[in-house]
Order: C-alpha cells, then sequence, then structure tokens
C-alpha cells in the first residue's frame, strides 16, 4: 500500500448535492426553496413565525419567576468535603471559608453564599464557616470533632432613609396586636 492508493471507505463521504443545476437534477430551478415569498428569498427568516399561526412558545403556558426575596445558595454535601480532604485539596488545619471552597472547586459563586448540607459521611475534624447549614450537616461534623459558624443574615429591605419600609413596619404592628390579644 502507498500513500496515493488510501481513499476512504465507498459510502464513508457523503457529497453535498449541488442546487440550481437544472431541472433533471432534481433540485434545479428552485433549489428545493418551493416557489416565491419569503422563504425563497436570500437573508433570514423571523424565527418563531408559523405563517400567522400562533407560534408554538405563545402556545406554551407561562411558568414561574424570579423572587427578588428568595435566597440563592450554591450547596454542598459533606461527602464532597471528606472526598476533597482525603485528595489534599482542602487542609483541614486552616479554616474551612467560602472562598477556600470555590478555590477547591467545590461550589460555584453564588447570591447568597455556600449551604452545608449533611448527605454523606465526615470523619476529619474541620473549622468551617459558611453562609447556612442543615441540622443533619451540623450534627455530622460537631460528631467529628469539629465546628460550624454561619454568617448568613436575612437582607431587610428599606427604604431610601434607611428606615425599615412599609412592609416591615406593617408585620411588626400585626405581631404587636397578636401578641397583645395573646396577653
Amino acid at each position: 500500500m502507498k500513500l496515493n492508493q488510501i481513499a476512504n471507505n465507498p459510502g464513508a463521504h457523503k457529497h453535498k448535492h449541488k442546487v440550481g443545476r437544472g431541472s433533471s437534477s432534481g433540485l434545479g430551478k428552485t433549489s428545493g426553496r418551493g416557489v416565491k415569498g419569503a422563504k425563497a428569498r436570500t437573508g433570514n427568516q423571523v424565527h418563531g413565525f408559523e405563517g400567522g399561526q400562533m407560534p408554538l412558545h405563545m402556545r406554551m403556558p407561562k411558568r414561574g419567576f424570579r423572587n427578588i426575596f428568595g435566597t440563592d445558595f450554591a450547596e454542598v454535601n459533606i461527602s464532597r468535603i471528606q472526598k476533597a480532604i482525603d485528595n489534599k485539596k482542602l487542609d483541614i488545619k486552616s479554616k474551612i471559608t467560602e472562598d477556600v471552597l470555590r478555590k477547591a472547586g467545590l461550589t460555584h459563586k453564588s447570591r447568597d453564599g455556600v449551604r452545608l448540607l449533611g448527605k454523606g459521611a465526615i470523619t476529619a475534624k474541620i473549622d468551617i464557616e459558611v453562609a447556612g447549614v442543615s441540622a443533619g450537616a451540623r450534627e455530622a461534623v460537631e460528631k467529628a470533632g469539629g465546628t460550624v459558624t454561619t454568617t448568613y443574615t436575612k437582607k431587610v429591605y428599606s427604604n431610601k432613609k434607611g428606615e425599615p419600609g412599609k412592609r416591615q413596619t406593617r408585620r411588626a404592628e400585626a405581631t404587636k396586636k397578636r401578641e397583645a390579644r395573646k396577653a
């Protein structure tokens, strides 16, 4: 065998059909585009336009919304932290913070920080500082001889003057009334 004898197996490479090469080719004259209209012309078509029929994206119902008061935590299980310690990605002698977890590749950046969850088991004694922690995760870390510190405080939305907003004031008044009724 020589270099000039190397070729593809028959049928391995299918050649693109050239359009507009006469009617007997099967793709001559209109080149498979039908007759006239916007789709026969060059340039872009309107995306999602179905000829006046109600388009699919408008037939489907709207769903969900972005809650501006909601919390967005990056979640990490204790089993992943133990695995990172075993692989020498985390040092248990120093305090484990959100930045340390991010640099080790265990979390991504999130709006409200990292929340520690209790899936799996942990044997290493660690000192960890996170925004939130589940009861199971706290119990597992403390059982292994470690400590958990939470840093997250719920945001209080206020008006421009820095005073509590109308909503917080109303809630506080309603709570006071409820407590007064109970007493």
